[in-house]
Formats: structure tokens, C-alpha cells, sequence
């Protein structure tokens, strides 16, 4: 009987990888019809010998690029690099872990220890590393679930707290009995999560309808989500919001009794609009989802005087110039307070990121 060597494994950082190991491992993942996320900070890799015959990528909390040479198959090796892979995770600091696959590979992944949280058709399955992982969650948020006909939702970045986001989150605080804001948690954005969120806190505190929380795992990052796994360039933004928005509507909506979900509308942003326009369809069509339907409302931006909508990347652009002075018609004073206290002497850095690559459902 043939018998093989135990496979050597290793990590390897992105930025630092041996001469020649990246573009192995995107012939490896190319022979398997995958791509190569450019976000990837490290990879697992299995070698027999000098050859590599499988990788596992890791970025924050989300394993992707998994694949094993065809002639290993069928050795467990994708078992042995996933508990690879979430070893070196646990060691900094990463317990939860999400990985994005084909549906034809759920069962491959389940038998690994993976859990399938949404599903969108052949197209893609969202999966985490515990079976109660998404219960424990909606447990939490049950314990801030208000009763009411109309239970209304916003989820913003707030990059910064404007008037716009003032002005959607007091329309919509005013039609409902009870309205939740969640601010996206991950930090990728120009100002950190803790500003953000302490902004939103201290920009509706007077509304006395107004639940804000802190954005969560389950609350998906663009930034972060892969498309390796999809040949379509087009196909990834549509996956991202279909894979977000079913979590929203499965999970989230009928763990806090939520009916209606609120949104500014986008003028700016093209990767924000189609999103809008999606939410419309996965949120509101019966047939997208067993759970309940929800009812979108997309409400007209605030504008200034002069009819030009309020975004928060113009309260950026005048911080970057140093024009603080303007920022205060278009912030409410709560925000401008922070600014002036934080950034009057010195604009923060600018992230490497897009912020048409972060979640943001409205006003950035």
C-alpha cells in the first residue's frame, strides 16, 4: 500500500512570503478555480516536501482560499489546514471565525467543524466555527427588545455623525414605537469604531425612542468580504449583500421585533445605491426568505441651504483642509464638539481603505 509523508505545515505572512510562495499558492488555487483575495494577511500552507499541496488564508476573523491539491484529496487534508489555520487564529486572539464557500463545498466544511448561517442558492454559504455562535447573539439582543407595531432599524458607519444621520434617525425614531441604530463595528473607517459609536450615542441621547448598539460580527464587512470564490467581478458586491441582508433578515429582525428598516437614499455612492436597491428586494419579497418580510423606507437626504445632500465625506474633505469652521452647519453640535477637541490642531489619517468598500448602508 502507498504510504506518504506527513505533510509539513507552515505559516507564512502575506507581506514577508518566501520567494516564489505566493505565486505557488495562486497556481494551487487557480487548479481548484479559485482566486486570490488581495487582503489575505496570512496563509496556512502544507507542504510535502518542497511542494506545496495546500493553503488557507486568514484576514481578521474570516478564513478564506482554501484549497488542496487534487492528488490530496481526500487525505483530510482541508481538515487538518482549517484546525491549522484556527490554531494560529485563537493565538491572536481570534475565536469566532467565518469562512465563505461554493455550497457544493458545505458538507466538505461541516465535516470540519463549520456551521452554515445563510445560504444564497449555488452562489455562496456563510458559515462559522460554533453551532451557537448566532443563538448566543440574538440572545443578547433580546434582552433590548422593545414590543410594538412598528419596530423601526438603521444601520450607519457614521464616519462621522452628521446632520443627515440626525435627521434620518429622528425621522424614523418619529413613525415608529421603537428604533435601533447599529453602528458597523469594524474599524476601517477614517474615524475608530469607539468615536463613532460614542458620536451616534451623544448625537440622538434626546430621543427617548432610540436603542443605539454597537455593530457586531454578524453585521457584514465589504471591506473584508471575499471574492475568491466568485468568478464574477459584479457577482461579489451582490453576494456581500444578499449574505448581510438575509443575516439581517433571519436573525437580527426577529430577535428585537424589528418591522420596518430605514434608509437615506444615496446619491453619491454607486456601491451604496445598488445595496439600497437590494435591501428593497431581499428585505420586502416574501419568497427570498422563510422569515418575515420587512418593509424598506428610504428617506430623502437632508440637504444644505443650497440643496447639495449632507455626506460625511464632505465633513472629512473639510477636515483634511483644516476647515473646521464649516463643519459646523452640517454636524450636529455634539459631533462638532468631538472635532473640535480631537482634530482642531491635526486631520487624522487618511484610511488605506475605500470607504466605498465599507459597509455602509447610509450617509457613509
Amino acid at each position: 500500500m502507498f504510504s506518504r509523508d506527513e505533510p509539513d505545515f507552515h505559516v507564512i505572512t502575506t507581506s514577508q512570503a518566501p520567494q516564489g510562495m505566493l505565486a505557488d499558492i495562486r497556481t494551487l488555487l487557480h487548479q481548484s478555480q479559485l482566486g486570490m483575495d488581495d487582503d489575505i494577511e496570512y496563509f496556512v500552507v502544507a507542504l510535502s516536501g518542497k511542494r506545496l499541496i495546500g493553503c488557507a488564508g486568514l484576514v481578521s476573523n474570516t478564513i478564506k482560499c482554501v484549497a488542496v491539491a487534487a492528488d490530496w484529496r481526500g487525505e483530510n487534508l482541508s481538515a487538518r489546514l482549517l484546525s491549522e489555520v484556527e490554531n494560529f487564529a485563537v493565538q491572536r486572539g481570534k475565536f469566532h471565525l467565518f469562512l465563505y464557500t461554493r455550497p457544493g463545498n458545505l458538507e466538505r466544511f461541516r465535516g470540519c467543524g463549520f456551521y452554515p448561517l445563510v445560504q444564497w442558492d449555488n452562489v455562496a454559504v456563510l458559515m462559522e466555527n460554533t453551532p451557537v455562535g448566532i443563538s448566543h447573539y440574538c440572545r443578547s439582543l433580546r434582552h433590548h427588545y422593545h414590543a410594538g407595531q412598528r419596530v423601526g432599524a438603521v444601520v450607519m458607519n457614521a464616519n462621522p455623525f452628521t446632520l443627515g444621520h440626525r435627521y434620518l434617525a429622528e425621522q424614523a425614531a418619529a413613525t415608529c414605537d421603537w428604533l435601533h441604530v447599529f453602528v458597523v463595528s469594524e474599524d476601517v473607517s477614517y474615524f475608530p469604531f469607539q468615536e463613532r459609536l460614542e458620536m451616534v450615542r451623544q448625537g440622538v441621547a434626546d430621543l427617548p425612542n432610540v436603542t443605539v448598539h454597537a455593530g457586531s460580527e454578524y453585521m457584514i464587512s465589504r471591506a473584508t468580504f471575499p471574492g475568491y470564490f466568485l468568478k464574477e467581478a459584479g457577482l461579489v458586491n451582490q453576494t456581500w449583500s444578499v449574505m448581510d441582508l438575509l443575516i439581517f433578515r433571519q436573525y437580527i429582525a426577529p430577535a428585537l421585533g424589528i418591522t420596518h428598516r430605514f434608509v437615506g437614499s444615496e446619491p453619491f455612492c454607486p456601491v451604496t445605491h445598488q445595496y439600497n436597491c437590494d435591501m428593497h428586494d431581499w428585505l420586502e419579497t416574501p419568497s427570498r426568505s422563510a422569515s418575515k418580510p420587512l418593509t424598506v423606507i428610504e428617506l430623502p437626504r437632508k440637504r444644505h441651504a443650497g440643496g447639495i445632500a449632507i455626506s460625511a465625506s464632505e465633513v472629512r474633505a473639510l477636515l483634511k483642509t483644516r476647515q473646521l469652521p464649516r463643519i459646523r452647519d452640517i454636524v450636529p453640535p455634539s459631533t462638532y464638539a468631538h472635532l473640535e477637541h480631537h482634530y482642531s490642531a491635526e486631520a487624522p489619517a487618511e484610511t488605506a481603505r475605500s470607504d466605498e468598500l465599507i459597509i455602509s448602508t447610509t450617509l457613509c
